[in-house]
């Protein structure tokens, strides 16, 4: 049940398919089932309670990294129809991409990083794999998800200025389109969505950004300087930001798959570049936005304290439950002895919301 896609998107027909054998569903496809299990997981459910850049509750507008998720999504079945590809695939990738994230956003993921360095460390994409093929547990008769090939590709090879994907068992020079555009759809989501909630904190504020070239586009799409409304300029300018890049991201691949000129997802897989792309002048933008953020955002003050802060929990957490590992759930104990004591407690700290983690360890004290 494939729909009319480009020759080079990924069909269930050419799939390489899932690692245990499944029947087909009569109106589902196997990438719309796999859109479906990751909804479905808990996994997907915790994201509501993890950290983008500000802690889950300190305000119900901020972007948590469960909304984030479902905003990458939204651009990536956009940019998926435009050009011809599978949207469930790519819808899937999307909600997956960050299912490994720890509690307290980059920053936790730093410290686990550092926690568990002597056993190969941590890194968010790789944990996402872990938690697809391994951790979650609905079916009887294995363990994981059981993704299409084709979706835990994408995860593997998803990648960002923040996220370096190691090759693993995956062979493919390139991931799919399909997650070609789920990484586009991430930084696009990312950088105008922070740049909103920067916003609406006061960490950043109008003035500072009118030397930024795609904020002052934004603006003038919107016709900003006739809003007096702070906060409908603020949302509607963010807004048009994502209008501009997901357009040139449309019409910029559009052109390298013709130049590319690839016929299959083969050809797709075995490319020297990637073709799902933003124009050079929208990368240099997003480059010069991108410091922006870092250096008045990301780095701030504020959100320094606070890593610090994230640091010692974890760190405490994490050493407490190593001496004393019945606190981990029986379902977790049972890991440790095929995947040690130590990658066993860095994937339960992992999985925890920002909320859960705190309170464990109140409870550990």
């Amino acid at each position: 049940m494939d729909y009319n896609l480009s020759s080079f998107a990924v069909t269930v027909k050419q799939s390489a398919g899932r690692r245990f054998a499944t029947e087909p569903h009569p109106y589902r496809t196997d990438f719309d089932r796999d859109r479906d299990r990751v909804i479905h997981s808990q996994a997907f459910r915790r994201l509501e309670g993890k950290t983008q850049v500000f802690t889950p509750g300190i305000n119900d507008s901020y972007r948590n990294r469960l909304t984030h998720s479902i905003e990458v999504a939204q651009i990536g079945r956009t940019i998926a129809r435009a050009v011809g590809l599978n949207e469930s695939l790519t819808e899937a990738i999307c909600l997956a991409h960050d299912i490994g994230h720890s509690p307290f956003g980059h920053t936790g993921e730093s410290v686990l990083n550092k926690l568990t360095e002597g056993i190969g460390g941590f890194e968010h994409n790789k944990q996402a794999l872990r938690i697809v093929d391994l951790l979650e547990h609905p079916y009887p008769g294995f363990q994981g998800l059981n993704l299409m090939y084709e979706t835990r590709l994408g995860l593997a090879k998803h990648s960002s200025p923040y996220d370096k994907p190691g090759a693993g068992e995956f062979k493919q020079l390139q991931s799919s389109l399909e997650g070609q555009i789920a990484d586009v759809a991430d930084r696009i989501a990312y950088n105008c969505h922070d740049l909103e909630d920067g916003l609406r904190s006061k960490l950043i504020t109008e003035d500072q950004l009118k030397g930024i070239d795609l904020f002052c586009q934004g603006r003038e799409m919107i016709g900003a300087e006739d809003i007096q409304d702070y906060t409908l300029r603020r949302i509607r300018t963010a807004k048009s930001i994502i209008d501009i890049l997901v357009s040139d991201a449309i019409e910029a691949s559009r052109v390298a798959i013709e130049k590319s000129k690839v016929k299959t997802l083969q050809d797709v897989y075995q490319s020297p570049k990637r073709l799902i792309v933003v124009t050079d002048q929208a990368d240099k933008d997003l480059q010069v936005l991108e410091k922006f953020l870092l250096e008045n955002m990301y780095l701030s003050p504020t959100l320094r304290e606070t890593a610090k802060q994230i640091d010692l929990w974890l760190s405490e957490l994490f050493a407490r439950i190593l001496k004393k590992p019945e606190i981990m759930p029986p379902y977790f104990q049972n890991f440790i002895p095929d995947e040690g004591l130590e990658r066993t407690v860095c994937d339960y700290i992992a999985g925890m919301t920002d909320r859960f983690c705190l309170s464990t360890l109140e409870g550990a004290i």
